[in-house]
């Protein structure tokens, strides 16, 4: 068994929290009440209703809405659609699959077989003349242009030797020699000249910055620092108080509130019992119970009985109506097409089931009669 832990300490109030609790927790309670009174009457009339008007409506909407839209289609679907779709795939069975399967058996199978043998000759015969044509005429054409690719490609080896030899004299040497000797020289002074401006720029900067720091600290942020610090934090610490006692009257007026409308309630609920409920359940209990009991012995009870009586006759009556129609239909049947065909009794040789063969009995080739 776990030790309970024991409770924090709350710091103790100072008098402006006691000052100021006491006065808001009593005007919240005045101002509250009312609200909460009205609110739990809200909630009992609404649940009143919900009991008695809404959920029973929204029932029979709900009937309503299958007895309208869903049982029709249910009845099309079921009586309508599906014969309807029976029937036209049948037809389709019988005007497309049947007549599409013969075609394809009879007409589309042996024209694919013949253009398939036909396919195969002409495959047959190109073959022929890509191996016994085609194949030697690509050789000796791919024998002269290997001769002739080998020519093309010693004259572009000299060509491109002369080449390189004069684009390396005439501007690889005189760049190099420029690049080492002028442009890198130009462009360290370059550098260094950028590198001290840059360097002048910076220390500038800096001493821009510096002082517009110590102005800006020194005119803003002191001033703001020093108005939050001794203005701004105090008066929040007094609102922060304020709302919190605010808040804890309003839940604190909110749960009395509650309890005030609970007792009111329930007085209210007592009077209505007593008024109406009461006088409600004692002329039931004393003067409807008894007046139904003598109308359902006196009259509900015999005319049940005389309905149950004529029911029984009027089924009797169709039961012996069904059956002369019947009679009288299997009577017509018998003139127009004759005494059903009686079903042969054949002799069988073999016992039944239950009649087992045994070796007194004369079933049996060496015992038999």
């Amino acid at each position: 068994m776990e030790l309970e832990k024991p409770r924090a300490q709350q710091p103790p109030d100072g008098c402006l929290v006691v000052a100021i609790r006491v006065p808001v927790r009593i005007v919240m309670l005045v101002v509250v009440l009312p609200v909460r009174m009205a609110w739990d009457a809200l909630v009992v009339a609404g649940r009143f209703l919900n009991d008695t008007v809404l959920r029973p409506v929204g029932r029979a909407l709900l009937w309503l809405g299958r007895a309208v839209f869903v049982w029709p289609f249910v009845a099309l679907w079921r009586w309508v659609v599906v014969p309807v779709g029976r029937a036209l795939a049948w037809l389709g069975n019988v005007l497309v699959v049947v007549p599409c399967g013969w075609l394809y058996r009879y007409v589309l199978t042996p024209a694919g077989q013949a253009i398939a043998w036909v396919g195969r000759g002409i495959a047959a015969g190109l073959t022929w003349v890509y191996a016994r044509v085609l194949t030697p005429v690509g050789h000796g054409i791919m024998w002269v242009l290997k001769g002739v690719g080998a020519l093309l490609a010693a004259v572009g080896t000299g060509v491109f030797t002369a080449v390189a030899w004069l684009v390396r004299h005439l501007l690889v040497v005189p760049a190099t020699w420029l690049y080492e000797w002028v442009l890198a020289p130009v462009g360290r002074a370059i550098v260094w000249c950028v590198n001290g401006l840059l360097w002048l720029v910076r220390m500038i900067a800096t001493g821009i910055g510096t002082a517009l720091y110590w102005t800006c600290r020194i005119l803003f942020v002191l001033p703001a620092l020093a108005l939050w610090r001794w203005v701004l934090v105090p008066v929040g610490r007094v609102l922060a108080v304020v709302g919190r006692e605010i808040g804890a009257a309003l839940g604190h007026a909110w749960r009395v509130a509650g309890h005030i409308s609970l007792a009111v309630g329930r007085f209210l609920g007592t009077l209505f019992r007593w008024i109406f409920v009461e006088p409600v359940r004692w002329v039931y209990a004393r003067v409807l119970t008894p007046v139904g009991h003598v109308v359902r012995d006196a009259v509900l009870r015999p005319v049940g009985e005389a309905l149950r009586a004529a029911g029984r006759a009027a089924r009797q009556a169709l039961a012996s109506a069904r059956d002369s129609v019947r009679q009288a239909r299997a009577d017509v049947r018998r003139m127009l097409f004759g005494e059903p065909r009686q079903p042969r009794v054949m002799v069988r040789r073999e016992p039944a089931a239950a009649d087992t063969r045994t070796l007194g009995s004369s079933t049996t080739a060496l015992t038999k009669d």
